[in-house]
């Protein structure tokens, strides 16, 4: 921790009477800290400073960051705005759901809801779909005998993602590669010049972009085909809350962005924790063997509580989204203090899913947390999807794929006798921000 933040940064300033942690470099803030080991950071800031305290984000600047458990019920206030994300990524999240807040963000997720809901998904059949993808591609990692994982789930993702949208497979490749160059607008400087990151990012928004009004073009014209982006279309074409193409076209964009890195993160994630613990595999594996196929409606995964704990689980010690933004509007109470009217919030989700006033030994990975538990799933146990209005989505269509992961893997690698090992470090090189990973270099082996 030491080395990832600036020695010669010892000030103890303060700003609107809360302190400003020290370490910052010129430019980056405490970046490096955050991307590399942001958990020591939180831990280290908290026991110097208190609940309350500025981290440096660099060129998306100060953030009062509220490591006071009542600061997860700011995602349900309504003086606390969405927005402030839309204006530190305005060229992936301008325009989105999540970028918006009150009556806009209401009347955009209420004309595609429904397509996202249990009925939804059945109608679209996408348990069917995702099940025969899911079982082709992890009979392939068996056949490789030996796999970098993170690439592995990433490209996983996308297949699935590319599959809802219904992308032809040869054109595949170069959605992937033009998916990768939109991903770099999430680090790129503000230089707009040819040849550097925002330049290629911004062209292949609007390549995607493109391609998006045609797919929404064709779903108009085969009004009766089934499938999630059909419905999605015929949802947004029948709300009556006269919403433009551009919204539906930007909120397809994010379905891509949200769906794709923090799902395949939490596959890797799964699959690492398989690896590390026998126990959890050979749990898993008699589940999965009792069901004898992978399920494909929302009502069969009653019948996986196994691999419905070791999702939940698997999110909570590795949230794949560990900060998320907020702005005050009003002067508003928190942990004792006061927050002024105008401040930009930090709400650190890793530190929550890993405290102690939340969790017993909340550093270990224990399945038993959701298997033996006898009250309903808790708001705070739902961190990744976040709470209020603001609520994930996706949530039944990623307890979906997630829960048809567990059981496909489990079920092609015990029917040739196999299972995951690891075969690399597991902490070097896994990354915090902007979303959080393992490293790319890990690698699984399946024996």
């Amino acid at each position: 921790m030491n080395l990832l933040l600036n020695p010669f940064d010892r000030r103890c300033s303060r700003q609107h009477d809360f302190p400003e942690m020290q370490g910052a470099y010129p430019w980056v803030g405490h970046l490096p800290a955050i991307v590399r080991d942001l958990p020591a950071l939180l831990q280290r800031a908290e026991a110097m400073l208190g609940n309350h305290f500025w981290l440096d984000f660099g060129p998306a600047g100060r953030m009062l960051t509220c490591a006071h458990p009542d600061a997860f019920a700011l995602l349900r206030h309504r003086d606390v705005s969405s927005a402030l994300i839309g204006e530190i990524a305005p060229d992936l999240m301008g325009g989105t759901l999540v970028a918006q807040d009150g009556e806009a963000h209401r009347r955009a997720r209420d004309a595609v809801k429904s397509a996202f809901l249990p009925k939804g998904l059945n109608q679209a059949r996408i348990g069917e779909l995702f099940a025969s993808l899911l079982k082709v591609q992890v009979q392939q990692w068996r056949d490789m005998g030996e796999v970098a994982i993170l690439r592995e789930t990433s490209d996983l993702m996308l297949k699935l993602i590319f599959s809802l949208m219904g992308i032809p497979a040869r054109d595949i490749r170069q959605w992937r590669r033009k998916y990768k160059q939109l991903l770099q607008l999430i680090i790129a400087p503000p230089i707009d010049l040819p040849g550097l990151p925002l330049r290629r990012g911004r062209a292949a928004r609007s390549w995607i972009d493109t391609r998006l009004r045609e797919f929404i073009q064709d779903a108009r014209a085969h009004a009766k085909r089934t499938g999630l982006l059909n419905d999605m279309v015929g949802l947004f074409d029948q709300s009556g809350q006269d919403l433009s193409d551009d919204a539906l076209i930007a909120n397809i964009r994010l379905l891509l962005l949200a769906g794709h890195d923090t799902t395949a993160s939490t596959m890797a994630w799964i699959v690492i924790e398989l690896a590390r613990q026998p126990a959890l595999w050979e749990a898993l594996t008699e589940e999965a063997q009792r069901l004898g196929d992978v399920p494909i409606q929302q009502e069969d995964l009653a019948r996986c509580p196994v691999a419905e704990a070791l999702f939940r689980e698997t999110l909570r010690v590795h949230p794949a989204t560990t900060l998320l933004p907020r702005r005050v509007l009003q002067e508003l109470p928190l942990g004792g203090r006061h927050i002024p009217a105008g401040t930009v919030l930090c709400i650190p989700l890793l530190h929550f899913s890993r405290s102690a006033h939340l969790y017993e030994a909340p550093e270990e990975f224990r399945l038993a947390r959701w298997l033996q538990r006898t009250e309903p799933i808790r708001p705070m146990d739902m961190l990744q999807f976040g709470t209020g209005p603001h609520v994930c989505i996706g949530y039944h269509l990623v307890w979906l794929e997630l829960v048809q992961f567990c059981i496909a893997l489990a079920l092609v690698m015990q029917k040739v006798g196999v299972q995951p090992r690891l075969l690399s470090n597991v902490e070097k090189g896994r990354r915090y921000y902007p979303t959080a990973h393992p490293s790319s270099a890990i690698r699984i082996g399946f024996s």
